[in-house]
């Protein structure tokens, strides 16, 4: 049996389950997989059965229970060092820390105007005016990382971390509503979504057998 267990919610919608997830895939992490069908009768009672918060993601590491997804990160990060899941150089860390908490805490009206749905059909959405300025403060990180520390690679910070993982939902954002996007945001989004982790979670959502959610729910 794997040392992890990564409990999970619908891969269609669940945005908050999709960050670890792709992270521990894309670095060969290897764990079990936990499943919590989200938005039925029965998911608050099967959420409290492994879950201190009645929300997923849950990572349990030999029954070590760590919720939220950026303590999820910042453990696995303790545990392989050698996964650079944080930047290397300091400067570069403290804005990739900064930048992902900045994800953790807000984009309140892009999350809720353009919700994660890998089945919508693509097509450009526009955003209420505090939408749309939080939009453009996302694709302004984007910019401000590639080109202060993406050198080495098509990631953020380079090579993959915890702050690509914690904006690869808002990435399937971009690409669902976002119509046509500027040059380096397209770069920047295309790169996530070519990843083999990221490709894997699309395709296993599209056999999720339930008919939620709505085009724009």
């Amino acid at each position: 049996m794997a040392e992890f267990t990564l409990h999970i919610g619908n891969k269609c919608f669940s945005s908050w389950s999709l960050r670890p997830w792709v992270a521990m895939r894309h670095l060969e992490i290897p764990f079990e997989e936990g499943f919590v069908r989200l938005r039925t009768p029965e998911t608050a009672a099967n959420l409290a059965k492994i879950s201190p918060t009645g929300l997923v993601p849950v990572l349990d590491h030999n029954g070590k229970i760590v919720w939220e997804t950026l303590a999820i990160l910042e453990y696995l990060a303790d545990l392989h060092p050698e996964k650079k899941l944080w930047p290397v150089d300091l400067g570069a860390r403290a804005l990739a820390r900064s930048v992902a908490t900045e994800m953790h805490s807000g984009f309140r009206e892009v999350r809720y105007g353009w919700p994660m749905n890998l089945r919508r059909p693509k097509s450009h959405k526009p955003l209420d005016a505090e939408g749309e300025a939080q939009r453009a403060r996302i694709e302004a990180i984007w910019r401000q990382c590639r080109e202060q520390y993406g050198e080495g690679g098509p990631f953020l910070f380079g090579h993959f971390t915890a702050a690509d993982a914690m904006y690869a939902p808002v990435v399937t954002r971009f690409d669902t509503y976002g119509g046509e996007l500027a040059p380096v945001t397209r770069a920047y989004v295309d790169a996530v979504l070519a990843m083999p982790a990221m490709r894997d979670w699309y395709a296993e959502a599209a056999k999720e057998p339930w008919p939620e959610p709505g085009p724009d729910e």
